[in-house]
């Protein structure tokens, strides 16, 4: 914390100082006064002791109050960091997400619906949530661990400044549009195989379980563990095929550094890529 922060609480406590010590000094005058009658003497003193105590006790209080409030401060500037960084995200994606998705994603009865039912630190009426910061809690107590898994495949649409940056030869006729929704649909082929390889046996069906296997052992190689994947034979449409502006969407993909190519086996392996 830097010095001018410091400032107003070092004042503060030097404040409370003051009193208690001008308190002591008024206490100290009553003791002497108090002396004058020797009958009454002890049990005045045992009552001055009970006062300084019990003060003593209140600006213990303060000094650790103080110093909670001050120790809470980097993790309040950590949080509004992270805040601030998660929002620059969600409004890329907002602004750079296929226009046929929007309907699907922000109309949707459903989250009309659920939207009521979730905290007012949410507001759906922005582009994007505003978090209230008074709603969070810095708490000391450690969080509980999250469950397992690698959770849905990485969306990371690309900008219509990232787009004109191409060359024109490798632009050639594609649309933010036409690579966004590729985008989309690749995740939604990620997904699908990560289903597959955490799907017990039990649920699946003999042709399917083989295909399990297989995406199971390329999913352990060292190159993508740990990594959303899809494979070549995936791509069937309809918003990415394997024609020539498919082709061409992949090379945009890869040149752009959403999506990784490797070779496993006989299968052509492309790796997402997450968001920086």
């Amino acid at each position: 914390m830097d010095a001018a922060a410091a400032n107003p609480a070092s004042s503060s406590m030097e404040a409370v100082a003051g009193a208690f010590r001008s308190r002591v000094n008024e206490l100290q005058d009553l003791v002497l006064a108090r002396n004058m009658y020797p009958a009454t003497a002890v049990t005045d003193l045992a009552a001055v002791d009970s006062s300084v105590k019990a003060m003593e006790v209140q600006v213990q209080d303060i000094r650790r109050r103080l110093q909670e409030e001050l120790d809470a401060i980097p993790k309040a500037k950590k949080l509004v960091e992270k805040s601030l960084k998660q929002q620059k995200k969600l409004q890329h994606m907002l602004a750079n997400m296929p226009s046929g998705m929007h309907e699907d994603v922000f109309a949707t009865s459903l989250e009309q619906s659920s939207s009521k039912m979730l905290p007012e630190c949410f507001n759906f009426n922005s582009t994007v949530p505003e978090l209230v910061y008074s709603d969070f809690k810095i708490k000391d107590e450690p969080v509980a661990a999250p469950k397992k898994g690698k959770g849905s495949a990485p969306r990371w649409y690309i900008s219509t400044e990232e787009l004109d940056s191409l060359s024109s030869y490798m632009k050639g006729r594609l649309t933010l549009e036409k690579v966004n929704i590729a985008i989309n649909e690749v995740a939604t082929y990620a997904d699908a195989d990560a289903h597959l390889v955490a799907c017990p046996k039990k649920k699946l069906s003999e042709d399917t379980w083989e295909r399990a296997l297989e995406l199971r052992d390329i999913a352990g190689t060292e190159a993508v563990k740990g990594k959303h994947f899809f494979l070549e034979a995936d791509i069937k449409g309809p918003g990415l095929k394997l024609d020539h502006t498919g082709k061409a969407i992949l090379t945009v993909l890869r040149h752009l550094g959403r999506i990784h190519e490797t070779r496993i086996g006989h299968h052509r392996v492309f790796i997402l890529s997450k968001q920086c």
